[in-house]
């Protein structure tokens, strides 16, 4: 269908990337449209709000030198859409979709709406495979699950980054790495964050099964808003069109959500907690409501989605939310970082609550789940362990308290701390049972007997004795 090139002249006033246009009450919400001022410059923009007075318009460039009396606005297209196509695997995009890799322009097979389509509840089928990310804490204690969305808290300076860049190496659905694909979104990014996310899917060969989309930190704020739902609509494409097993990585949801805020300051709307918008729980539920498994569909859609709280406060708007939305949560330790544990991943405060849908016998392994919950077991008595110690010291300790202390130890120097090291499920399990095999049979009381038969005793070999820093 050809959209009538109407023009609308009243552009009543700008605050800040926001353009407020008089009579324009048939523009439709979502709507993308152009602006041009008196020299001929173009600018694009989308409309937020409708009115019977006014629309609003965000502005995707600066509005700065923008001249109202001689602006206008037409329409291009009744919702934002971005063209989609197989071939966007092994491409990089900027926040909008347009190519940043000095590539052509991807011939489009279909153009979507960037908003999705809502998943049918009835047609979503339960998340039950499991998602190998190569990183033993996460595989083994808050097991990732295809179609789950589980967030990343991380803090300023801990290294999300570097986890991202690893697991979208890594990680791989067993049995079908060859329709295994990544997306890979991230949302204002400093020069030398986009440098290192560029090189290392370069580096590595991860960029050969993965799109890209990077928003710098000194690009729009509203191009920040629309990033994460271009991958998304991307991932859902190859998903539910092409039958790829995606797994969505979205980094920093907070960079995104202080976007919200921005606009909602320039739009003078009435503020919910710590300045963020009222809305934002539905709008951050848009986002990582598109993750699932469709009945009848040969694809899946999983997120990992990254934020950094602020002052490491799990309580704030923005990871209280995700939390509340998602299906667990992977945290990364402050205190772990500090000993140089790379990745920095602490399993007590971790959680994934599909991750016994999708391990065990026939899955994983049988003692997968058991394993679990005696590392979990065994590590918090340790810590507990260390705080007593720091008041009475070691002499007040039985023996087997002080392998629980020495476990601690292992744990986070040869478990948590494997550096970039991949390994699979069997390989995690195999230094589980090599640090749990310290401790005196009696002392495993989560893990069956016939698994204790078989494994006690497991030796872990050098190779498994990974670096406590990235390597």
């Amino acid at each position: 269908m050809t959209l009538l090139q109407k023009e609308y002249n009243d552009v009543a006033y700008i605050s800040g990337p926001l353009l407020f246009v008089n009579a324009a009450s048939d523009l439709a919400y979502g709507a993308i449209v152009n602006i041009k001022d008196g020299s001929g410059k173009l600018r694009g923009g989308q409309v937020i709000s409708v009115s019977d007075q006014n629309a609003v318009i965000q502005v995707f460039e600066e509005t700065r030198g923008l001249d109202l009396a001689t602006a206008s606005v037409s329409l291009v297209e009744d919702v934002a859409r971005l063209g989609v196509s197989k071939e966007m695997i092994g491409r990089r995009f900027d926040g909008l979709g347009r190519p940043i890799d000095g590539l052509p322009e991807v011939v489009a097979e279909k153009r979507l709406s960037i908003n999705g389509q809502p998943m049918n509840p009835a047609a979503r089928a339960k998340p039950e495979e499991f998602i190998q990310t190569g990183i033993s804490t996460i595989d083994v204690n808050t097991s990732l699950i295809r179609g789950q969305k589980l967030p990343i808290f991380s803090g300023s300076g801990l290294p999300h980054n570097e986890l991202a860049a690893q697991i979208a190496r890594q990680a791989k659905v067993p049995g079908h790495e060859g329709d295994f694909a990544v997306v890979f979104a991230a949302m204002g990014l400093t020069q030398r964050e986009v440098s290192f996310f560029t090189q290392e899917f370069e580096r590595t060969g991860a960029l050969a099964r993965s799109v890209l989309f990077l928003n710098k930190a000194d690009d729009p704020a509203v191009e920040r808003l629309l990033t994460p739902r271009m991958a998304l609509t991307t991932a859902e494409y190859l998903a539910f069109e092409h039958g790829y097993h995606v797994l969505v990585i979205l980094t920093d949801l907070t960079n995104y959500c202080e976007a919200l805020r921005e606009i909602g300051g320039a739009r003078e709307e009435i503020p919910g907690r710590r300045g963020f918008p009222g809305y934002m729980y539905t709008d951050l539920a848009s986002l990582y409501e598109r993750a699932g498994v469709v009945d009848g569909k040969p694809g899946s859609v999983t997120q990992i989605p990254i934020l950094s709280m602020p002052d490491d406060d799990i309580t704030h708007p923005i990871p209280d939310l995700t939390g509340y939305i998602t299906e667990g949560q992977i945290v990364v330790d402050r205190t772990l970082n500090s000993k140089g544990v790379f990745p920095p991943i602490n399993p007590l405060p971790s959680l994934s609550r599909l991750q016994g849908n999708g391990i065990g016998k026939g899955k994983t392994r049988a003692d997968h789940k058991n394993i679990s919950d005696q590392l979990f077991a065994a590590y918090a008595n340790g810590l507990d362990l260390r705080k007593l110690v720091a008041i009475t010291g070691e002499d007040a300790l039985t023996e087997t308290d002080k392998l629980y202390l020495k476990f601690a130890d292992d744990f986070e120097q040869y478990f948590i701390g494997q550096g970039n090291q991949d390994r699979s499920i069997d390989d995690s399990l195999t230094v589980a049972w090599g640090i749990l095999s310290k401790l005196p049979q009696s002392q495993l009381t989560r893990i069956s007997k016939d698994s204790i038969d078989k494994y006690y005793g497991t030796k872990m070999d050098e190779m498994w004795k990974g670096s406590r820093s990235m390597q």
